[in-house]
This record gives C-alpha cells, sequence and structure tokens, in this order.
C-alpha cells in the first residue's frame, strides 16, 4: 500500500513495442514458470505497488487489454503512427494525464522486466517528488524502474526515436536521486529467447 502522499503517483507500463529482436513470436505473451504472459506479470507488480496505473499496448498482436483492465488498469492501444517507443511513452503520458489530472508524478515500468519487485517500484515512488528523477541501481548499474516527477512531463513528451527517456537521464544526472536496490530483476530485460531461457532460474526463484 501506498501512502496519501503518494497518491498522485501514476504507474505507466510500456508494452507497445514491436519485440522484433525476440522473433515471430511475440514476447511479452511468453509464458514464464508460473504459466503467466511476463506483461501480465509486469502488470500485476506494477499495480500492485501503485494502483494508479496506465498500460500501453499494441493490437492485435498484443490483445492483454481484458486482462489489464480486470487487474484495474486504465488501458491505451498504440496505433498504427505509434512507431517508436517515444510514440508509446507519449501516448501513455497524455492518456495519463488526461486520466489523472493531478498526477505528481510518473513511475515508467517496461513490460519485459517481470522480475522487478513490487517494494522496489514503492521506493521509487516513495522518494519521488515533483521536480526530480528516481533511479533504482543494483551493484552499481542502473535499472528500472525509473520515477519522474510532473515538472518532467514536458521533456519526456519532447523524447524521439527508440531511446525512450533515456536522453533525458544522459542530460540530467545532477537530477538524478539514486538509491541502491537489493533487487536484482531492475537489470532483468528480456529481448530475446536466449534472454527468456537465461532467465528461468530467475523465475523458478521468484516462484514465477
Amino acid at each position: 500500500m501506498i501512502n496519501h502522499s503518494q497518491s498522485s503517483i501514476v504507474g505507466l507500463l510500456l508494452a507497445g513495442g514491436f519485440s522484433r529482436r525476440f522473433g515471430p513470436q511475440n514476447k511479452l505473451l511468453q509464458r514464464l514458470h508460473n504459466g503467466q504472459p511476463m506483461a501480465l506479470v509486469a502488470a500485476k507488480t506494477l499495480i500492485s505497488a501503485l494502483p494508479k496505473s496506465v498500460a500501453v499496448l499494441r493490437l492485435p498482436a498484443t490483445d492483454l487489454t481484458e486482462p489489464m483492465h480486470a487487474l484495474g488498469f486504465e488501458v491505451v492501444q498504440c496505433q498504427a503512427q505509434h512507431q517508436e517507443m517515444a510514440d508509446s511513452l507519449k501516448l501513455g503520458i497524455d492518456f495519463a494525464l488526461q486520466t489523472f489530472p493531478n498526477l505528481t508524478g510518473l513511475v515508467i515500468a517496461l513490460a519485459d522486466m517481470p522480475f522487478i519487485k513490487p517494494a522496489t517500484i514503492l521506493e521509487v515512488a516513495q522518494r519521488l517528488t515533483p521536480d526530480n528523477i528516481v533511479q533504482p541501481h543494483y551493484a552499481g548499474n542502473p535499472g528500472h524502474p525509473v520515477g519522474f516527477g510532473s515538472d518532467w512531463i514536458t521533456a519526456l513528451r519532447q523524447v524521439m526515436g527508440d531511446q525512450g527517456a533515456r536522453s533525458i537521464l544522459r542530460a540530467n544526472q545532477a537530477q538524478i536521486v539514486r538509491f541502491d536496490s537489493p533487487d536484482a530483476g531492475i537489470l532483468k530485460d528480456i529481448d530475446t529467447p536466449a534472454d527468456l531461457l537465461s532467465l528461468g532460474s530467475d523465475a523458478a526463484s521468484t516462484g514465477l
């Protein structure tokens, strides 16, 4: 549970990519050890920490709309013109602003990172203020999710290409609040079938 001071922080799950590196199968629908699609596992984790959350989906390849609604997500769907990560990011931000106009920050999570723990997401939210950026680190390496205070929304809506918000992080190192996390899942994304196989032991150890 989050307290009242975090009640205006919104989770944003990006699940609108094309999964080109994974091959012909959509990686977000690949099932983990618990039999559930990885995108749904990542979604459950995010919304358990941030009950106000938005999921950005691409249809028809990733039809998780009903399961996301059942979890409590607000859902927005990518269209043909939304070809790059920046497009789906801006789509999600605009939808979040319409749905939660009083939001004070966004915690941006990726649907291909199903091993992050709810406590990590909650700590990002707890450290977030309107004017800062929050990023967890594991063993000295920056990971996900990343929190952006509402003052950064204009900059987020101006990003271009497939780098997403990375350009903002690179250009504003002094504004990032970093904290050490024991959660190795913040570094584990799944881009290829080999990634999925190599993470099998992590799925088993976390009960996924």
